[in-house]
């Protein structure tokens, strides 16, 4: 399983750009970077800073996809 996240989505339709997202929510651009990719999963803390900062529910920004990792890696190399 692995979680899938909007966070690229919810940030472009607030006008954020990465850097000023970061920033509201004290992390590196970097962070925001990877975590958009999908790349990096944010600790329960950082989740829940994220859709407090986005105006919305966690289970809005962060869902659990039951396909597992490996699957996932092989779908969007298709």
């Amino acid at each position: 399983m692995i979680i899938v996240n909007k966070v690229q989505q919810f940030r472009k339709a607030k006008k954020l750009t990465q850097e000023e997202f970061a920033k509201r929510i004290g992390v590196s651009r970097k962070t925001i970077v990877s975590l958009e990719k999908g790349n990096y999963t944010p600790s329960l803390l950082l989740a829940f800073q994220i859709a407090r900062e986005l105006e919305l529910d966690i289970n809005e920004v962060f869902q659990l996809d039951e396909v597992s990792e490996g699957e996932n890696k092989k779908m969007k190399q298709q």
